[in-house]
Parts: structure tokens; sequence; C-alpha cells
């Protein structure tokens, strides 16, 4: 047995207490297998912006498809089983990893799994369910192994900047596949760049402007890289023509850049600043979905101010057509991911757009709220809430631990909060957001692990540290007594 496959313990009498058995065990660091589980991550990420087998013609032509073909199955398949593999390897841990992250996230996807026996489409449903639970068995098992305080923005931010490289390098050598050739305002000349769309270049954008300018904030990396990916991010986000993206963008720079830089005497009111402003978006959420009759005359002081209607470029159109169908379905909805389908289909209840707005197919509600209470309904909105309000608890509580990750975990929470307004990403596993929320998540329950296991056990063994380790951090197996053995 190797040392780091379990926590190393000197020689114990079975009757000493608990605090001086945590006193005589040591931890051991084990970085082992961390870049295949960074890869697998990466593949991932990969995979949920790259159409398969690069195909940006069929998306000028007939669309996104419908189903995956048979080299994404196989790399979906192998993504669930090495990661399922890894979670089942390091059993103890997982278990308390699971005790540790955010319960609504599992009684989501509990949910949704039990949402196929009223499914409109369980087909559809059973497939997007497989991918739920492939991205959170890859999330679980990218914080079982490898893990270090740093490890979700040092893997996912080089992930985000390679793809936004290459979208720049793919609109300049293909111009007619990168960008768009409509000729609809909204889409003309607009960069779609690696994405299949000029929101999800945006929001890729979006994203890596976040990471590339909270490293820096952190003093994680030196300003010249994070202005260069920062750069790189803020010319994205501009070649997109992605309002929502760029809007969002400019807000979540704004705080973060607030509050890296609040005083240390007014740092002990940033809880009480982080609840104002999820309170402001919670309003404004209600009042743009119209859920409380007149709330939505408190927003007109936010048109005046931006210069837009309070519809968001007429998607209330959208809205009213699907909130005639919740209507019919409002306690569960009519299951998980079951009524968009790829295209209009005639006969499905999403074909009513057809005939009510003139051959319009929006693919989404474009609000992630609303997508949510449509699939699963008032119980299922209320499972997304309870996962909104536990993962900014479980930031506040990290925020003493460790500030700088907190800002980061918040600064997504407050990008996730304002696109999901005007756009689908909240658990859809259709959009990249998801395997960034869902990565955040597990590392932030991990951290939070991590803490509380420093404080059962004690400080780490740094005997035979490498300078490598040193400067990363540790990455720790935890184990218990009843799964430990001499000589280990």
């Amino acid at each position: 047995m190797r040392a780091s496959d379990r926590v190393a313990v000197m020689p114990m009498n079975p009757e000493t207490s608990p605090s001086e058995r945590s006193r005589t065990m040591l931890w051991r660091p084990d970085d082992r297998h961390g870049v295949l589980l960074g890869a697998i991550a990466w593949v991932l990420i990969v995979l949920m912006i790259v159409p398969e087998g690069f195909d940006y013609q069929g998306l000028t032509t007939i669309g996104p498809p419908s189903s995956g073909g048979s080299i994404s199955r196989m790399l979906w398949i192998g993504l669930f089983s090495l990661s399922a593999i890894v979670v089942f390897w390091r059993g103890p841990l997982a278990i308390l990893l699971a005790r540790a992250m955010n319960p609504f996230l599992l009684l989501f996807a509990a949910l949704a799994l039990a949402s196929v026996i009223w499914s409109i489409d369980p087909t559809l449903s059973l497939r997007r369910l497989f991918r739920m639970g492939t991205m959170v068995t890859v999330a679980s098992a990218f914080v079982l192994m490898g893990w270090h305080a740093r490890r979700f923005q040092n893997v996912v931010r080089p992930a985000l900047t390679v793809l936004l490289i290459g979208s720049i390098a793919f609109g300049l050598a293909f111009p007619s596949l990168a960008i768009h050739q409509e000729a609809s305002s909204e889409l003309a000349g607009a960069w779609r760049g690696l994405a299949n769309h000029k929101n999800g270049l945006g929001d890729l954008a979006c994203l890596g402007l976040i990471f590339w300018l909270h490293a820096w904030l952190a003093g994680e990396v030196k300003f010249a890289p994070a202005l260069g990916g920062a750069a790189v991010a803020a010319t994205c986000l501009l070649l997109s023509h992605s309002s929502t993206s760029l809007a969002a963008a400019v807000f979540v720079t704004f705080v973060l850049v607030a509050v890296f830089r609040t005083p240390a005497g007014r740092r002990p009111y940033l809880p009480a600043l982080v609840v104002l402003v999820v309170s402001v978006l919670g309003i404004y959420g209600l009042a743009i979905l119209d859920l409380v009759p007149g709330l939505r005359t408190l927003m007109a002081p936010v048109s005046w101010l931006t210069g837009k209607d309070l519809t968001l470029t007429g998607r209330t159109a959208i809205w009213d057509v699907l909130a005639d169908h919740i209507r019919f379905h409002p306690l569960l909805g009519t299951g998980y991911a079951a009524y968009w389908t790829a295209g209009a289909v005639a006969g499905t209840d999403s074909y009513a757009y057809i005939w009510r707005m003139g051959s319009f197919y929006p693919g989404s509600a474009h609000n992630g709220y609303l997508d949510v209470l449509n699939d699963l309904g008032w119980v299922g909105l209320s499972c997304l809430f309870g996962y909104l309000f536990v993962f900014v608890r479980q930031c506040l509580q990290l925020l003493s631990i460790d500030r700088s990750q907190s800002l980061l975990y918040l600064a997504l929470f407050l990008q996730q909060a304002l696109t999901n307004l005007s756009e689908t990403h909240w658990f859809s596993v259709l959009s990249i957001d998801f395997v960034i929320m869902t990565l955040a998540t597990l590392a932030l329950a991990r951290g939070l692990l991590e803490h509380r296991l420093r404080l059962a056990f004690g400080a780490p063994d740094f005997i035979g540290a490498g300078p490598g380790q040193l400067r990363q951090g540790f990455a720790w197996q935890t184990s218990f007594p009843r799964v430990q053995r001499r000589g280990s």
C-alpha cells in the first residue's frame, strides 16, 4: 500500500481519545493522477463547445444536431466511466464530499430523474440526464484527486483561454464558418468562433474575462499574462455582439475590483453587501418574469437608464407562450429538458411557437429560471432557489477561510444570475455554464471540507515535499482509522 493512498498513522493505543488520535495522524501528499483528471475536465469543456467532427458547415445549413454521433457518445461514456472509477476508488472521501456539497444539486438531479415518469418525451429526458450525471461525476472526480486550493481556476482558466484564442484564429482563417452570415440585424457580422452561436462565444468570453481579472486581483498571475488573457477575452466579447454577456462582464468586473480593493476596515460589511446584491437580483428576476403582479413597474428606472424596454428585446413574447404551457403543469412540469426539441417538430408541445409567433422557433425560453419552471414546475424552481441560497451561504462561509477563492465563486454566481435572466444556463446540459458551475460547486464543497479536516486532523505533513508541491499546495487524501493499516 502506498503512503499516498491512506493517511499515515503512528502506532496508537486503542483507548486514546479521538482528539489525541487526530494529533497523531499525518496528512500525506496525494497529487497523483491530477493531470489525468484535469485532462478529463478539459475534454468535457471542449466537448460542450466544439461540434462533433468540427462540423461548422452543418451549423450554417441544418443547425445544431438533435443528438450526438458515435464519436460523441463514446466520449461521453468514457468520461463517465473514468470519473465513476475515481469516485468509487476514493469512496470514503467521496462520502464526506457528498455530505459537504450543495444538497440541492443532488435533489434537483433526483427530481429530474423522477420526471422521466411524467415526461412528455422520456427518451430526450434520459439522454439529457445521462449528460447531467456525467457532468456531476466528472466534477466530483476532479476534486477528489490532485486537489489544491487553486486547482479549479488553474484548470478551467487555461481551457477557456485556449478556446477563445482558437475562436479568433478560426474566425480569421474561416470567416464564413466562424462569423454569422444571417441577414438579421442582431446576427449580421457577429462572431460565434468555436461556439455554435454568438451568445455562446460571448458567454465564454465573459467567463474568461472574469477568471483572468480575478487571477490578477488575487495575485495568482502577474500583470502581463493577466492583461494578455483579459485582452483575448475582451476581444471575443466585443466580436460576439452579445449584449447580455457584455452587461454581465461590466457588472461583475466592477464588483470584483470594488471588493478586492475594499479597505480592510470595511471588509466585515462584505457579507451584507453580497446579500443586498443577491436580493436586488432576485427582485429583478421576479419583475422580469412578472410573477408578482405590478412588480414590473419597479423596473422603469432601469429601463430608462439602459435605454431598453422591459421585454429584453421582445423576449416577453416567448415567455407568454411558455407561461400558457406551464399553467397546465404548474407543480412538476412536463419532464426535464423534454419541451424543447432540436428544431420545430410538428405534434410536439413546443410547436405552438410556429403558429403563434409566425414560424419563429426560439429553441429555449431565453430565461434559465423560466425553463426550470417549465421542466420541473414549482418543485424544480424551489430546488433551484435552494441551490442558489446554499451556494451563496457556502461562499460566505469560505470568505473567512479563503477570501480570494470565495470571491471567485461569488463572481461566477453573479454572472450566472444575470445572464440567466435572458439566456438559459441553470441546470442546462447544453450549456458550458452548467459545467463551470458544477465544477465550482464541487470545488467549493471540497474547500470547506478541507478546512474541516485540517481542524480535525491538524496541519499537513510537509516532510519530503518538493518545491513544486510547496508552491502549488497539497492535495490531501482522507481516510479514517477504520480503513487504516499499520505500515502504510
